[in-house]
């Protein structure tokens, strides 16, 4: 799978350094910094700071290589007692961090952070919120930790940038009053990303302002951009015909920005049969772009690798979310790998496509029961896929064109029973995988497991 890597500022200015040298080779120099931002960190210390990992794209970066996984192999560290939502928890410098919400009849969305080693809390921010939109269980959004500082982003628009060592808010922003914004139904969900100086968030505000640049020292706004309906996807960032290229699936269009500016390079119609439902990230399989939602179906966009543009190659989309073709995704993000999408379809299949087409290669039905919404989450590490899957069991498997192979599972977090979320409790948040620990909650328990074998 093509890798979106997040460098640092001096990291850039090394590339653009080195490509003024006589001789070099740019493409050299770029690999070589890579291998340095990777390794930055050790294997099994490394964080996890962000939505979906260091690198924003589903990747365990672990020197482990397991065959199979039972009770021995893992051991449980500690948990904590938390609130309801959905917010999946990250995890940097020593600190676990997550979002949940509180309260009968005042509701208040809290922020919290974790000792990571021993579940102890190290501080909070509580603050009033009221929901008016669906599944009103709690926050979406991941923690965003980057250096010093922590961001959140609450269901209702509420951002904060906090100190992330002593919770002290450095500054807030009251989204819904300052963009006026138009919620999608289950309100906003997509977690912000940083690039630059900049903090990029699918906002939803009007009448241009779907997705917000802000200042991240300082919460200023640097720019705004696009029409669209906000949805819950979370933006990525990529590199495009020599350009850093902000890839945001709004509920109207995938498109590309400039992400200094919030210029438009391109964009493709995102045609949605009934109202915004897609949740799971654009997926990159270089020079490809691929997409899922749990009404419309699927979408392969091709990139233009010689100027910042995109094209349609294909869409499919089956008769209702029932009758399905191609993959209808729900909550989590399909996996690309070469030719091959693999992905949980809207009633809980594990199916796998064919990239180039869509047509479907097979269909699996044991990693998760069957459903309406029925997820589980992707990590990839090495050869191995490793799944959490809303019973709240860490599975670990192989994929391929040939199937999928259950190596083991092991129940991490059970779920509870809170109302919507149907078959009496689910656990939709994705863990965090940091070094040998992985960190998963429910609607009650934030979790603590390292791999011991």
């Amino acid at each position: 799978m093509f890798r979106t890597m997040m460098i640092t500022c001096a990291a850039r200015l090394q590339i653009t350094i080195a490509a003024r040298l006589p001789g070099t080779s740019l493409y050299l120099v770029t690999a070589l910094l890579f291998c340095s931002c990777s390794e930055s960190q050790p294997l099994q210390t490394r964080d996890w700071p962000q939505w979906m990992g260091p690198e924003r794209n589903g990747t365990w970066q672990l020197d482990l290589q397991k065959t199979s996984l039972g009770t021995s192999d893992l051991q449980k560290k500690w948990e904590a007692e938390i609130g309801t939502g959905y917010s999946g928890p990250t995890v940097a410098n020593g600190r676990v961090y997550l979002m949940d919400l509180v309260g009968e009849d005042i509701k208040s969305e809290r922020v919290l952070c974790f000792d990571a080693s021993t579940g102890n809390p190290d501080w909070s921010h509580t603050y009033e919120t009221n929901y008016i939109v669906g599944y009103p269980t709690g926050p979406r959004a991941s923690v965003l930790i980057e250096d010093e500082r922590a961001y959140s982003f609450g269901t209702m628009g509420d951002l904060y940038c906090f100190d992330a060592a002593t919770g002290e808010v450095l500054w807030y922003i009251d989204g819904k009053q300052k963009f006026d914004i138009s919620f999608p139904i289950w309100g906003l969900a997509a977690s912000p990303l940083i690039e630059d100086d900049l903090l990029i968030v699918q906002m939803g505000g009007t009448p241009e302002a779907c997705i917000v640049a802000f200042n991240k020292f300082t919460g200023e706004t640097a720019w705004t951009a696009l029409s669209d309906h906000a949805s819950y996807s979370a933006p990525i960032v990529i590199d495009q015909a020599g350009k850093r290229v902000l890839v945001c699936w709004t509920g109207d269009n995938l498109a590309g920005l400039d992400p200094k500016t919030g210029e438009v390079f391109w964009k493709v119609r995102y045609q949605r049969r009934k109202s915004v439902i897609n949740i799971s990230m654009p997926v990159v399989e270089w020079p490809y772009i691929f997409l899922s939602s749990f009404y419309d179906g699927s979408m392969l966009v091709q990139l233009d690798e010689k100027r910042t543009e995109a094209s349609l190659v294909w869409e499919r989309a089956g008769e209702s979310e029932r009758n399905t073709d191609a993959l209808h995704c729900i909550i989590s993000t399909p996996v690309v790998q070469g030719n091959y999408v693999y992905g949980v379809d809207s009633y809980g299949e594990f199916r796998c496509l064919e990239l180039m087409t869509g047509d479907r290669v097979w269909t699996d039905s044991t990693l998760v029961p069957y459903g309406r919404w029925a997820n589980a989450h992707f990590v990839e590490q090495g050869d191995k896929l490793w799944a959490f899957n809303e019973l709240g069991e860490l599975v670990l498997g192989t994929i391929s064109p040939e199937g999928f192979t259950d190596l083991g599972r092991v129940q991490l977090v059970k779920p509870v029973r809170v109302s919507p979320n149907p078959r009496g409790g689910v656990n939709w948040a994705f863990p965090a995988f940091a070094g040998r620990k992985i960190y998963a909650r429910s609607d009650a328990k934030l979790v603590c497991w390292e791999l011991v074998n």
